[in-house]
């Protein structure tokens, strides 16, 4: 292996961005850590019986170039959160997270909340592989960085096929997350206050519109007319294909060196 010309906060040898596919040896490996309360046993079993982990696993393994084994840990968190830790350069997926997506999805009625607590991980988990990526290739975040990981998450959801066409699940993953945000901003029972808007986060309501547009502005068919829906308003909706493009353009840009 070249001699590295970065190294991680860890010490851990990071090669440049160009080198072959086999200078990057790393895997993404899935840790199922104890569960002592009813939340985290609940989410932890779903976690196991739909195969969560060892698919979101795989599937960052075969797309990123990653300098050494990156752990996916589900844990017990005591709240509902998913992360990526600079420090110990791993992956946090909490159990607490899929028991609330679980119990929300039912509260909105949906004929399956497995399924939509499923989409719903999966956005999350590639949110965080936005704050993975900057922080593991050291690429600039031209922006706060939960906005710009909201960006990557769409991205990486949105990586074409051989034919140029978007997985429809991925779409669906989405627009299940945007409905997460919205139910969560209608949950917060007071007006955005300046807490609120000098947060790292975007409100949610703002991060719904957010996702629904760039997933709009990608895939108009799968995502329906967003407008009649009540989801987007008719001129941030006729924004979102140029929105979308210039997204795509930069993660690109910026992942291209990256990605297997």
């Amino acid at each position: 292996m070249p001699t590295p010309t970065q190294t991680d906060v860890n010490g851990n040898g990071i090669p440049d961005s160009d080198p072959s596919d086999d200078d990057w040896p790393g895997t993404m490996t899935v840790v199922y850590e104890d569960v002592t309360t009813p939340d985290a046993i609940r989410g932890r079993k779903f976690m196991e019986d739909s195969k969560l982990l060892p698919q979101l696993a795989d599937d960052v393994t075969s797309s990123l170039k990653l300098p050494y084994d990156i752990p996916l840990k589900g844990s017990q968190c005591d709240e509902p959160n998913d992360f990526w830790s600079p420090s110990d350069q791993a992956m946090t997926l909490c159990y607490e997270d899929v028991a609330n997506s679980l119990d929300l999805y039912a509260r909105l009625g949906d004929e399956d909340p497995e399924a939509s607590a499923w989409n719903e991980a999966l956005a999350s988990f590639y949110h965080e592989t936005g704050h993975m990526v900057i922080d593991l290739y050291d690429l600039p975040a031209t922006g706060r960085e939960e906005d710009v990981a909201d960006q990557a998450s769409v991205y990486l959801l949105l990586r074409p096929d051989d034919d140029g066409n978007f997985d429809p699940n991925n779409v669906q993953a989405i627009m299940d997350s945007a409905r997460w945000f919205g139910a969560m901003s209608s949950g917060e029972g007071e007006p955005i206050d300046d807490d609120h808007l000098a947060d790292v986060h975007s409100p949610d309501r703002a991060r719904m519109f957010n996702m629904v547009c760039w997933a709009y502005g990608a895939d108009p068919d799968d995502t329906g007319d967003v407008v009649a829906a009540g989801l987007l308003p008719e001129d941030r909706a006729e924004r979102c294909p140029g929105e979308y493009e210039k997204l795509d353009r930069a993660w690109s840009t910026l992942l291209t060196p990256y990605v297997k």
